[in-house]
């Protein structure tokens, strides 16, 4: 008993510093034994959770509920079943988050208010927000203000400013929508919270800077809570969310290759803990393969963040219409602007713009570019400005109004600069150049252009770099391969095997797989030998 005794007590040191692993361990072991109590075994369960063991940890969560049931503990059963209900919610099972939270509801029915009846109201407004009902969060912001302040629950206050700086965003008050984000997590950095609470706060706060495009907030909030991940050891959840948010910002600055390695493996990791931010990270993927000339990885990539129930717009449609298949493209993102709220909407419409263009649907293209343009008046973020500014400077030079375009382009090249936003920026040069040359300024028009090559190259955007470069990429290279096919050739036949290969290019094993099959259908071989014998005939030699 003395050795059971003892593992308890070290576990729940190591539980209380944030040492999930010790604490796992210790328990697990004298689980095995004795039986747990049940709050022991609640931080087990938890333990397992922080480390990634999900069905662990909701099997343990449920056990704990029912012990707690089963002693007619209804505050702290209602508490564990809030719990359960916020993991599954994480977990992107709004359903089954529903099913616990109606639970706790239950329980609590006739107890005296305590913070459980809180948390109850923040997971019951948070499903409300999720189907696009802000009526509830206000409401209940208030009544969590009050009950934060009266229980003096650090917890509440906090989730009452969330409720309430999303209720403000979704509206259009942006600045005072920040303002309440902004301080709703000043306690998550402090320490203040349980750390599952601090967790929910802080990707709830950094989704809403990814979709109002709000990035240097969304890169400051990153880092900050990676500061505060830091003191947790063995942390697999938000470690994962935090590298994925990163690795969307790593994606918009550029570093192409080092980031589509990294995004795959993590969003993997991160499929089942939460699938929300997994299905994000494979759109992530989808979109850095689609711009660096991959169409076969971005379908793939595509697909899994729809499985995982991301829509991958407008990603996916752009891949159709890059494919000439326009009709299609716009059929995809009409459905998915029909779907959408306002906001969600806003990112999609720059690209509806063109795809409108494209099929000449000019009073269609219009009607979406003043959309977007009362869109970005009203939220008021850069990134939204830009796109704006973008759509219009697109309709501007379809009109032949060069004149009129380039001040427009000049502010959405300060506005991308200022997001660090490289392969938007390059596309800005691309337009510049187009309303420079309408103009008959032919010199500056090449200059610009010039400016958004360069940037294309550094990113690896081949296709960009290809249509600008008039095809000369694609003609120096033998077979029609693309240079990131000729590169995993040459690597191949100086007898690198896959995973080489991958470490040298900084892709994944699954990612030079596909590629050799690509190349073995271009140059007609179907071995490894032959392909090998191929690449030597045409001088192909590793470039690093």
């Amino acid at each position: 008993m003395d050795d059971f005794d003892g593992l308890v007590a070290t576990a729940r040191t190591a539980y209380a510093r944030g040492d999930w692993h010790a604490a796992y361990r210790a328990l697990s072991q004298a689980r095995a034994l004795s039986e747990l109590d049940t709050a022991d075994l609640s931080l087990l369960g938890r333990a397992a959770w922080w480390l990634g063991q999900v069905q662990e940890s909701l099997e343990i969560s449920e056990d704990v509920y029912y012990r707690f049931q089963d002693d007619g503990d209804a505050s702290d059963a209602a508490m564990k079943a809030l719990h359960l209900g916020l993991l599954w919610f994480i977990r992107g099972d709004v359903v089954i988050a529903s099913g616990w939270v109606n639970r706790a509801r239950g329980l609590l029915q006739g107890l005296p208010e305590g913070p459980e009846h809180g948390y109850l109201l923040y997971l019951d407004a948070s499903l409300a927000l999720s189907a696009a009902d802000l009526a509830p969060a206000r409401e209940t912001a208030a009544r969590l203000q009050h009950m934060g302040r009266s229980m003096r629950v650090p917890a509440l206050t906090s989730l009452s400013l969330v409720l309430a700086g999303l209720a403000d965003l979704r509206s259009g008050s942006t600045a005072a929508g920040f303002a309440q984000l902004d301080e709703a997590m000043l306690p998550v950095l402090a320490g203040r919270l349980p750390p599952e609470w601090a967790g929910e706060i802080y990707c709830t706060v950094i989704h809403a800077c990814h979709e109002l495009a709000d990035l240097p907030r969304m890169r400051a909030w990153t880092d900050a809570t990676e500061q505060w991940g830091g003191q947790f050891v063995g942390d697999v959840v938000y470690a994962g969310i935090c590298r994925i948010h990163r690795l969307q910002l790593q994606s918009i600055e550029g570093g192409w290759d080092a980031a589509e390695r990294a995004i795959e493996q993590t969003g993997a990791e991160l499929v089942g803990r939460n699938n929300w931010v997994a299905g994000e990270a494979y759109y992530q993927l989808g979109e850095l393969r689609r711009l660096r000339g991959d169409s076969a990885g971005a379908e793939e990539a595509y697909a899994r963040a729809w499985s995982l129930g991301t829509e991958p717009q407008p990603g996916e449609s752009l891949l159709r219409h890059a494919a000439g298949k326009k009709e299609e493209a716009w059929a995809g993102l009409c459905a998915a602007l029909a779907g959408r709220d306002r906001l969600a909407c806003a990112r999609l419409l720059v690209t509806g713009v063109e795809i409108a263009l494209a099929l000449g649907h000019s009073d269609e293209a219009e009607r979406l570019c003043v959309r977007l343009e009362q869109t970005a008046a009203e939220f008021g973020t850069a990134g939204f400005r830009a796109w704006a500014g973008q759509a219009r400077a697109a309709m501007l030079i379809a009109q032949a109004h060069y004149a009129e375009a380039l001040p427009v382009l000049q502010s959405v090249v300060h506005d991308y600069r200022s997001l660090h936003a490289r392969h938007d920026t390059a596309r800005a040069y691309e337009m510049l150049a187009q309303a420079h040359r309408g103009l008959g300024q032919s010199s500056v028009a090449a200059a610009d252009s010039a400016t958004a090559l360069a940037i294309y190259r550094e990113l690896g955007a081949l296709p960009d770099v290809q249509r600008l470069d008039g095809g000369a990429l694609a003609g120096r290279l033998p077979g029609g391969l693309t240079e990131r096919e000729a590169d995993v050739l040459a690597f191949t036949a100086a007898g690198a095997s896959n995973k080489q290969t991958a470490e040298a290019l900084f892709i994944s094993q699954k990612t030079v797989g596909r590629h050799l099959a690509n190349i073995f259908a271009k140059i007609g071989v179907s071995s490894r030998t032959a392909a090998a014998a191929w690449a030597h005939e045409h001088g192909l030699e590793p470039r690093r």
